[in-house]
């Protein structure tokens, strides 16, 4: 008699729950290169004071002082993607040096995961760097709500969070930038030279089109 053949099922839920995410990010900072004890270029010297983000997969957004890193830490442990503006060369850098401090260290390798950084695409095609404002208003009819200096300005003046609205606020401009990014894969970048605005074809070698004279 031949004996039935059996299959054994491991339930659902004993199997890990992998989970991927992309998120849309941004942080801020304490000081800043052009300060006397910082220095250009001196990334270690560099202190966050916020970070924001938006989450793909939970469709929210979230900020995160420089106390609630581990909390944020857990976002970018799911995260597959990570999409930033001018990340590569400021935002990537100084997180990084927190994440690799923390006793658990594990996914939180930024530089291994993959990553869009808006203004890197630009400028791989253009040759050319533009503010989050000005691509932002040449594309989304808004700009942003001030600048740098400002966040750090409210940073030491204790506006938390003034601080925190002011940096979601561009991950949300960035955000709806890279939907865009995403659905034509081209951008209208606004040129150094006389302002007017280019339709730049970021999957085709920086092929640009005029559209306007906006700036």
């Amino acid at each position: 008699m031949k004996r039935a053949l059996s299959r054994v099922v491991t339930p659902l839920l004993m199997w890990p729950i992998v989970m991927s995410d992309t998120i849309v990010f941004d942080i801020e900072t304490q000081n800043f290169f052009t300060d006397p004890e910082v220095g250009w270029n001196n990334y270690d010297a560099l202190k966050i004071s916020v970070v924001g983000l938006y989450s793909y997969a939970e469709d929210t957004y979230h900020s995160f002082t420089v106390e609630e890193l581990p909390a944020c830490a857990d976002f970018f442990r799911k995260a597959e993607c990570i999409v930033g503006f001018s990340m590569n060369r400021y935002d990537i850098p100084v997180l990084q040096r927190y994440f690799q401090a923390m006793p658990d260290k594990a996914n939180l390798d930024l530089w291994i995961k993959r990553r869009v950084d808006l203004l890197s695409e630009i400028e791989l095609a253009t040759g050319e760097r533009v503010g989050l404002s000005k691509l932002a208003m040449a594309n989304l009819g808004v700009g942003k709500t001030g600048h740098g200096a400002e966040a750090i300005e409210l940073y030491r003046q204790g506006e938390i969070d003034k601080l925190k609205a002011y940096c979601v606020k561009d991950v949300e401009l960035t955000k709806k930038l890279y939907d865009l990014y995403l659905k034509d894969r081209a951008l209208l970048v606004p040129r150094k030279s006389d302002g007017e605005v280019v339709r730049v074809d970021l999957n085709n070698n920086g092929e640009q089109t005029k559209t306007a004279h906006l700036f």
